[in-house]
Order: C-alpha cells, then structure tokens, then sequence
C-alpha cells in the first residue's frame, strides 16, 4: 500500500465536491474537453489523457497563499477532485483531441458538476503510469484554467504547453529535520547505486531486466578490512530508485551519531511500470525472488565486505515493502537470517484490508448486507472505501494501481498476456478460481500452514512483524491472522501491535520519526554480533 513518499500527503479534512448533486435530475449533455498540444513538445506522442476539475474556492483554500499550482486527485480525499480519462495513441503539435468527460470519469461524469467557478488541468500520462508515481518528468501538462460552468454552457481548450521536469533525486521534502539535511552531502558520498543485467529476468522478458539498488556503507567502511552485517530495506508503494534521498540520509546521520550500528544498507529498487513486482516470483513479472538471491546478492558480495552469511543477511520494508520482505524471508529462509517487515499488505488472504477473499459469493465491495467494505480509515474515519479506490484507479490507467499492482503479482496470465482480474470492477465480484490461485502461490499465512515442518529448520524465530493497531489500510487483521497461524503451530515468531498507530506514524516516537527503525538496526546488530546490542 501507499507510503509516506507517496506523492498526496495524508491531508484529511474531506472536500465535498457536489459530484452527485444532479443524481436525480434528468440526464444532461455530456461534456467534451477539447486539450491541445500547443507547446509542450515539438514531437508528435501518445498517452493517457486526463482532465482534472476542482471547485475553485475549495481548492484555493486548501492551497498555501491561495495559489493553486496544481489539480491532481488524492487518494485520500478521493471525491474532491473529479477526474475524466481516454488513451490518445497519436497527436501532434497543434492537433487537438475532445475527451468525453462523461464517459470513463469519477467520482461522476463531469456534467453531474454544480453551476460554479472551477479549476481544470490536462495531464498527458506518456508513460501510462499516472496511478504510480502521479506526474513525472515527461508528462505534458496543462496550465491550471479557471472555468465557469454554466448549464449547457461549453468547455475551453486546454492546452498542453509544459512539459513535466526531470525530479531532483537528492531533493529532501520540507519536513526533514535540519540534522539530517545536514547530513545528506556526506551521506551521498557512501551511498553507490549498483544495477546488475539479470540473466533470468531478461530471459523471461525477451529485453534486459535488470536489479537495482543503492548501497549505502556506514561510516569508517574505507578505513578497515571489517565485514558488516547487511540489511535489504524495499519502499513502499509509489516508491522508487529515485526516491531514497531522504532514508539514505537518515541512515547515515543514526550510524554517524551511532543510534544505529555500522551495518551496510541496500536499498532495493522494486518498482516497475505494473507497480511493484515484490521480489516476488511471478508469472507476470517475472523471476525477480530468483534474480535478486541467485544473482544480485552474490554479485554485490564480492564487491562489498559483507559477512556473506545467513546470519549477517536481514530483511526490512514497510507496507508493500513489508510484504515483499517478509515474502522472500518464508520464501528463501535458507538465505536471510530474519526479516522485520512492518506493516506488510495482507499476508493471509482470510482478511485482504478486511475481505475475506476466501469467502463464498466473496465481494470486495460489499459485505452480505449490502454495506461498503472500507479501505482506508484515520482516526475511527472511513475516508474511502475499497469501491471508491477501484474506480478512482481504473479512470487513471490499466497500469500501476495498487488494486492493479496486486493482480501483476499474484494472480495467473490470462490469454490476453495480462494477469486474471481478481475482482469485477464493475460489481466487486470476487473469481474464485483466481483467488484459489493466490492461495496456492502468495498466501504466506497458507504457505506456513501446509509446509511448517519443511519450513522450520530454516525459518523458525526469524519472522519479525510490527503494525499499529489502527492502520490506515486496515492492516492489522491480516497481521492477526498470521499471529495466530505461528501460534498454532507453536513457532517462534515476533509479531507486535502498537497501540494506536497508523500506517504513516509507526516509526514515531516524540519527535524521532525513524525511532523504531532504530531498534530493529540493534535488534538485527544484536543478532548478527551477539552481545554487541545497542549499548
């Protein structure tokens, strides 16, 4: 699921935008935005196209000094802002194309908005991956144009005129603490990013493929001949390689005013155009659990001093990143010696963000009553529900989307090359046959269940699992679930649940916002080095 470098912050003051105010009334005309290419490139392109619309005084309140540089959707207020989508496969400098924004559309087509003031934007999504990373350097844009709809009134032209830059990937954001910002510039200089071809990934794929990561060593590595015990961290969802700027320097400033223990870091990069794959072997992505054990890790120890050892390997990541790691833990035992995944994405599919998919007549949008499951809460809120970040997702692309992302994994290749859908958009229709196929591959709580005996030898004591007890993802159920599941099979194991904490504050304590990752640093020092635990 989303992390904090998710590009919408978690604002959660809710924006009513009047999207269904016309539900009753007759059926209107529907609305065509006509965007141009005027501009932006001197080259003829293709893309996703997307028209934002916000009501003006809304959105100027919410922006800082009232001046709104940019519309965009939040998944946290998802209803605030409505968005209308088409794929253009050509169009070049000077053409036009007209977007029926009544026809793939949210929350509703654009003719259910209120007479009023708004602000529209037109992105053009080159790279198909808007429901990933949002904007990105490539991107056509749109200046923000105020507009007036009256009934029955016509849409200006929006022209595309700028092209989004390339991110600054040493940019810290504004709320990193001036310690650490300080400690960026030597931080950079211990930080080596390391891309290795993979033989196995390019061979399923047909093209090179290949595992990348930044290592980062800690501090006094050029002056000894030590090894180090090393730690294999993955992002989040909407993380990526160029968005480790911040975790490279808050690792460097703890091992530099020793809160952490000298350890080598790699900070794997797995985020691809489907979302992210998980270091998960699959039939979809591809081999990336085989690529990242059998060929990148092996290959990084001889160019590191690493101990090279199942005790010296340890594994960490927060929500898409926790169940990536806590993944290739039960996955390859016999290779890292404990993972400590935090937050991890549903881990046993009896309780997926609170749907049991196993369920008979399963549905991810409704529950037997007819009320909606929900999928994202704070504070005791529901602010969306799994329905709304479905179809929020399905107007912004085929690719990327965190529901999406999911399929790209777990599910089976269906005869169209793309992976079987788990669920009915339209209805929230569970398949069956789909999730059988999840249980039987990615259910980590189903893969201890049947296979413990195999697995204890190798795995036994090395699972660490921390979440708050009110996730922002609903998070917690699954992790219960697996709690249990250790237990009856009487493993030693490591689960904690930390009273009231959210997916994005379970890291902080008082004004330390990584003071949790700096005890699982000495949890696993400890381990690696016994009797060298935090002081």
């Amino acid at each position: 699921m989303k992390h904090t470098s998710v590009r919408a912050a978690l604002a959660l003051a809710l924006v009513a935008c009047g999207a269904a105010a016309h539900a009753d009334s007759a059926p209107l005309a529907h609305r065509i935005v006509r965007v141009s290419l005027d501009g932006a490139t001197d080259k003829a392109t293709s893309g996703r196209l997307l028209v934002f619309a916000a009501p003006a005084d809304k959105a100027k309140a919410a922006a800082k000094d009232g001046k709104v540089d940019a519309v965009d959707t939040n998944p946290f207020q998802p209803k605030a802002v409505s968005v209308a989508g088409r794929e253009v496969s050509w169009i070049a400098p000077g053409e036009s194309v007209d977007l029926d924004a009544d026809g793939q559309a949210f929350p509703a087509g654009f003719s259910s908005l209120p007479p009023g003031d708004y602000l529209f934007q037109a992105v053009l999504d080159v790279g198909h991956d808007y429901n990933y990373s949002g904007r990105h350097a490539g991107d056509l844009i749109s200046e923000v144009t105020p507009v007036k709809i009256t009934a029955g009134g016509s849409l200006p032209t929006l022209k595309l005129t700028k092209t989004v830059p390339e991110r600054d990937a040493w940019q810290l954001p504004p709320s990193v603490p001036q310690a650490v910002r300080d400690a960026l510039p030597e931080a950079r200089k211990h930080a080596h990013a390391e891309t290795l071809e993979s033989k196995v990934l390019t061979a399923f794929a047909g093209r090179p493929q290949s595992v990348r990561a930044w290592v980062l060593t800690p501090p006094g590595y050029e002056l000894g001949k030590a090894t180090y015990p090393v730690v294999y961290v993955t992002h989040g969802f909407g993380g990526g390689f160029d968005r480790f700027a911040g975790t490279i320097a808050n690792l460097w400033n703890a091992m530099a005013t020793k809160e952490m223990p000298p350890m080598i870091w790699v900070l794997l990069d797995e985020s691809g155009p489907t979302g992210t794959h998980e270091f998960a072997d699959s039939v979809n992505n591809g081999p990336w659990g085989q690529a990242l054990t059998g060929e990148y890790i092996p290959w990084l120890e001889t160019r590191y001093r690493m101990d090279g050892k199942t005790s010296g390997r340890f594994l960490n990541g927060h929500s898409s990143g926790g169940w990536a790691t806590l993944w290739l833990q039960t996955r390859y035992p016999q290779i890292f010696g404990g993972t400590w995944s935090t937050s991890p994405d549903p881990s046993d599919f009896h309780d997926f963000t609170g749907v049991d998919l196993y369920a008979a007549n399963a549905n991810v949008y409704k529950r037997a009553d007819g009320s909606a499951y929900p999928l994202v809460r704070d504070k005791g809120e529901v602010i969306a529900s799994f329905e709304t970040f479905a179809r929020l997702e399905r107007v912004l692309g085929a690719y990327g989307g965190q529901l999406a992302s999911f399929e790209w994994v777990f599910s089976p290749r269906g005869q169209d090359g793309r992976p079987m859908p788990m669920f009915n958009r339209d209805t929230g229709a569970v398949d069956a046959n789909v999730v059988a196929y999840w249980r039987d591959h990615y259910d980590i709580a189903q893969r201890l269940r049947t296979q413990w005996p195999a697995l204890k030898p190798d795995l036994d004591g090395k699972i660490h699992v921390i979440v708050g007890t009110a996730d922002t993802f609903y998070l917690d159920g699954s992790a219960k679930l697996l709690k249990e599941t250790l237990d009856g099979l009487h493993a030693k194991s490591d689960i904690r649940f930390l009273p009231g904490k959210t997916h994005f504050d379970l890291y902080v304590e008082g004004d330390d916002r990584q003071a949790l990752l700096k005890k699982i640093a000495w949890e696993m020092y400890g381990q690696a080095r016994p009797g060298q635990g935090k002081p």
